[in-house]
């Protein structure tokens, strides 16, 4: 008989929840993912205790008769201008106890809070050929997006062919990079550049758009420190001051063996000078000089973004795994 099973609503996490979230989470990884790092228990609680940019949590939690967490849900809402629609939704239900109409539960749930604030639509992701997948399309979420995780290892990384790119000419242009907040010389035209991610290949995928400036820059790296990781970044600026193109590489807290690449952006109007490139080399090469305990680099393209693609493959990342974005669209009042 199928043990009988509680969803609550979280008010505030606390340490006890957090760990029983991560236990379900490293359960569900573990199964669904393998090869994929867990995140450790502090990386978890920073992710349910920190403030996120632009956006509220909603979280529950799902525990057996024993009291032992069996599944966790978790939506964030989006409260920035041009994301007021949208709604993310995390989800994940010990194997040992799935089958048994808890996922339902929890995903009623967060339509129910998607609803309540008149979000549209709602987004998820799920592995490619995963159960999670199934789950997806069994209850009306829409395929919109496919995306390619790739991986290089950094010391299997062609040296000399590394060296060529990180150091090629590029007249009119130079390399510049920080760690964590951006200088404040650099805010406003950090923003404008960050602005190009807005047409990045998005698929069906209704993820709207976001305005940057100085501050916005600032606050996302503040979010990010707050939880204990690190945001590395190297830009290319133009001889007329602005920035044409950026790349950022994110350390989780403690010491990571694998890194993940956040943004990676070339200004429309500088584009075809081969900067995409130039920028990731440049950080491969740092993080080989300043982290050598970061052996290896995790990206994901949309299978459309074959410029992209293109450049990655050049630095030697290799195709691993696929995964599916989802998305349940919501009729508003």
């Amino acid at each position: 008989m199928p043990t009988a099973v509680q969803v609550n609503p979280l008010q505030r996490v606390s340490a006890a929840d957090a760990a029983a979230w991560h236990q379900v989470v490293a359960a569900s990884t573990a199964h669904d993912l393998p090869g994929v790092p867990i995140p450790d228990p502090g990386q978890i609680h920073a992710q349910l205790t920190r403030p996120a940019l632009g956006s509220h949590r909603l979280t529950w939690l799902a525990t057996a008769a024993h009291g032992a967490a069996v599944a966790v849900a978790g939506l964030r809402v989006f409260t920035s201008p041009g994301r007021q629609h949208l709604a993310e939704l995390e989800l994940h239900v010990d194997p040992a106890h799935r089958r048994r109409g808890t996922g339902s539960r929890l995903l009623s749930a967060a339509v129910a809070a998607c609803r309540a604030e008149s979000r549209r639509a709602l987004i998820t992701t799920a592995a490619a050929d995963s159960p999670g997948e199934a789950f997806c399309e069994r209850r009306g979420f829409r395929g919109a997006l496919t995306l390619d995780h790739l991986l290089v290892r950094l010391d299997e990384t062609d040296r000399a062919d590394l060296l060529r790119a990180a150091d090629a000419e590029h007249p009119g242009y130079r390399l510049t990079g920080w760690s964590g907040t951006v200088p404040d010389r650099l805010a406003d035209v950090f923003a404008e550049a960050k602005n190009a991610m807005n047409d990045m290949p998005m698929g069906d995928l209704d993820y709207g758009s976001v305005a940057w400036d100085g501050d916005r820059v600032r606050a996302m790296a503040m979010v990010i420190a707050d939880r204990g990781d690190t945001l590395l970044t190297v830009a290319a600026v133009h001889d007329d001051g602005t920035m044409a193109g950026y790349t950022e590489i994110l350390l989780p807290r403690g010491t990571p063996a694998r890194a993940q690449q956040y943004d990676t952006a070339v200004v429309p109007a500088h584009r075809g000078h081969g900067l995409g490139l130039w920028v990731k080399a440049a950080m491969v090469r740092r993080l080989r000089a300043e982290h050598s305990g970061v052996t290896e680099i995790e990206t994901d393209n949309a299978e459309d973004n074959v410029h992209m693609l293109a450049v990655n493959h050049r630095l030697g990342f290799r195709s691993y795994r696929r995964t599916r974005e989802f998305q349940l669209d919501m009729p508003t009042p």
